[in-house]
């Protein structure tokens, strides 16, 4: 799958029924060695696509159940907000 194909869907939390955020809007974390996309950091956005702060939360690449057509559904074990 290309990142490409993954751009536009929308990241769901399965376990608090929650939308995280837009696959394109968010970062990836890649490992430089193998090139695998190790987690996705999800920024904390508020109104119109403005930032509320540094707040960001990170999903590990294995916290993903399933890649559907319109939708990313995680199952985050570990979240990790960072400031």
């Amino acid at each position: 799958m290309r990142f490409r194909e993954l751009s536009g869907k929308e990241l769901i939390d399965i376990s608090q029924g929650e939308r995280l955020g837009i696959l394109g809007q968010t970062d990836l974390e890649i490992d430089p060695k193998t090139g695998k996309i190790e987690s996705i950091i999800v920024p904390d956005y508020k109104w119109f696509g403005v930032k509320k702060g540094e707040q960001m939360e990170k999903i590990h690449w294995s916290d993903i159940e399933t890649i559907g057509d319109d939708m990313v559904i995680v199952n985050p074990r570990t979240n990790e907000k960072s400031e």
